[in-house]
């Protein structure tokens, strides 16, 4: 262990897993001239509520844990290669029953940023390969790992967030969640009067 800090009661350690490698420090902000140096290791541990999640409906369970390295990549403008491993179980409502439900994310991650001045321009047209389609891009003179654990966090939850395989949902008629009794709830027939004329709509006539 190289080396800890606390701030806003949140406690930050950053291990150097190489001796000629700089460590990590505080708040995890890579930046282009230092990485033009050297590649920076970092091992870090962001409790609940550090990254806000809540734009987008979720919230951290469990402390996200993240190890890896960042490093400038040779022959290009700016762009940083980023990667290692990280850990968390994020906190989300069913989209079935609405109750919470817990999903774990535990995966490696390899992501590439390039600066954003390279695609800005007024009247200048950039063309995207199709091996590029995964390149983020960073503003300024970095990247905060914050920004970057936050977009991979998001972009690794399912598409349908259910608490379970089976889940019943809510009764669509009294809003029982299903999955604690069964309401008994009858849903009503739907009202055919109008059928006649929707196969009329449907032909053209």
């Amino acid at each position: 262990m190289s080396g800890c800090s606390a701030t806003n009661a949140s406690k930050h350690c950053y291990t150097n897993g190489l001796a000629s490698l700089p460590v990590a420090r505080c708040g995890v902000f890579f930046n282009v001239k230092e990485l033009e140096i050297k590649k920076v290791v970092f091992e870090t541990a962001f409790p609940p509520g550090e990254i806000d999640f809540s734009d987008v409906g979720l919230s951290q369970a469990t402390a996200l844990e993240a190890s890896g390295s960042a490093e400038l990549l040779a022959n290009t403008l700016g762009e940083i290669r980023i990667r290692g491993r990280l850990n968390v179980r994020m906190r989300a409502d069913c989209d079935r029953c609405l109750e919470p439900a817990e999903f774990p994310v535990d995966s490696d991650f390899d992501l590439f940023y390039r600066p954003a001045s390279q695609v800005r321009g007024e009247e200048e047209e950039v063309e995207i390969d199709a091996g590029e389609t995964e390149i983020a891009f960073y503003e300024g003179d970095g990247i905060e790992l914050k920004d970057v654990l936050r977009e991979f966090v998001v972009l690794a939850m399912p598409m349908q967030r259910t608490c379970r395989p089976d889940c019943h949902g809510i009764c669509p008629v009294c809003g029982q969640n299903r999955n604690l009794a069964q309401c008994g709830c009858e849903l009503k027939p739907a009202d055919d009067r109008w059928a006649a004329l929707k196969k009329l709509q449907v032909k053209g006539l």
